[in-house]
């Protein structure tokens, strides 16, 4: 059966879908929201430890990793995470920051996904779900979606079906395969926000499984102080996770156990304590275990009186700057969100609707607009599904 037109239809009832469906609906758009999961913002509902990291007040557009690093300016610059703070607040939901800008529900991130159907109820939304996309097709009459057994159609269609991350709330790359469908082109999707594996050598690291300390990481030009984790298949924690979607296979990461340490610090410490030990001195400063297996790594054996001046510089060279060889990542299935997606070249930033095909517009994680870890990839969500809601 043929079901009456709408004026618009968003494939995928996340962030991105449900920001852009409400503003669209309140704008007085007939909109139609499709998701084949089995529950509404399913992503949502996990994310933060279940508090919805939902935005960070430092948002800027360096803080994303594209192909275009100009492209997020336009959409973060007209939604902010003030904008959005303030519906979080309009809707009586208590937050609480974190660190580094986050900011997080008091209670349950069900109360955003609760937020987000109340405004789309405000636009009079229709919100189906639990079904498969079968079909999309573009013909005389706008866009024809199979959702079940029903077909609808509308002159508008936004892609808000997010990337593979997390497959077992049912991520997929539909929205890259409809995206190629119709011409547009996809960066290569890759995980990101993900923890990194180890071989080789540093297999020895797997040792310290469950150790975390406060360090410096560096993929590239990248880098991030926060915590380190160490896992029993290689590295986690932040500060990984944050250089996760920068690091490319073949690559080192290296790791400054002491980043506040300066210049000449075991040198002085030979001078002030001439019998301790590397280990011993490392103690303090580190994590028990992983001081311990840092000094037998760097072989300085015997007190800090028996070495050469040279040697000490060199460790503390090597401590500052310890490269891991990462043989790999864990994968979509561990990884928060995507690198790449659809490309930014073929959408407009202004609107988010692809150049070459009027009315069809991409937003959210499907979109190549990846941002660091802490709320960043939320509010890119929540911005992205503004603009298109607002052009709709």
């Amino acid at each position: 059966m043929t079901a009456a037109p709408y004026d618009a239809i968003v494939l995928g009832a996340g962030a991105a879908g449900l920001m852009c469906a409400a503003v669209a609906g309140q704008r007085g758009r007939r909109v139609l929201l499709l998701d084949h999961a089995d529950a509404i913002g399913k992503k949502i509902l996990i994310s933060g430890g279940g508090r919805c990291n939902f935005t960070n007040i430092h948002t800027a557009p360096d803080r994303y990793n594209s192909a275009n690093p100009h492209f997020a300016k336009s959409a973060l610059a007209r939604y902010t995470p003030a904008d959005f703070l303030a519906l979080v607040e309009a809707h009586g939901i208590a937050w609480h920051e974190k660190t580094l800008g986050q900011l997080f529900c008091d209670g349950s991130a069900k109360q955003i996904v609760a937020m987000l159907m109340e405004e789309a109820a405000k636009g009079g939304v229709t919100i189906l779900h639990g079904q498969p996309v079968r079909e999309v097709a573009h013909g005389a009459d706008g866009f024809a979606v199979v959702f079940g057994e029903r077909r609808f159609t509308a002159p508008a269609l936004v892609v808000a079906t997010g990337g593979p991350s997390i497959p077992k709330m049912g991520a997929t790359g539909f929205a890259y395969d409809l995206a190629r469908r119709f011409g547009l082109k996809v960066v290569e999707p890759r995980p990101a926000l993900v923890p990194l594996t180890l071989g080789g050598g540093d297999l020895l690291f797997r040792e310290l499984s469950g150790v975390a300390a406060p360090v410096e990481a560096r993929a590239g030009k990248a880098a991030f102080r926060e915590a380190a984790l160490f896992t029993h298949r290689g590295l986690s924690g932040p500060a990984i996770l944050q250089v996760s979607s920068y690091w490319q296979r073949g690559d080192p990461v290296t790791i400054d156990f002491l980043p506040d340490a300066a210049p000449g610090w075991l040198v002085e410490a030979k001078r002030a304590r001439p019998r301790a030990t590397l280990a011993s001195t490392l103690a303090p400063l580190l994590p028990a275990r992983l001081a311990q297996t840092l000094a037998e790594r760097l072989a300085l054996n015997g007190e800090l009186a028996a070495q050469t001046d040279r040697k000490l510089v060199d460790a503390e060279g090597r401590l500052k700057r310890w490269a891991f060889q990462p043989n790999g990542t864990e994968g979509f299935a561990k990884a928060e969100v995507t690198v790449g997606g659809i490309a930014t070249a073929g959408l407009s930033s202004q609107t988010m609707m692809a150049k070459s095909v009027p009315g069809l517009y991409a937003v959210g994680e499907a979109v190549d607009v990846t941002g660091w870890l802490g709320g960043y990839n939320f509010q890119w969500a929540w911005a992205s599904g503004y603009a298109a809601g607002q052009a709709l």
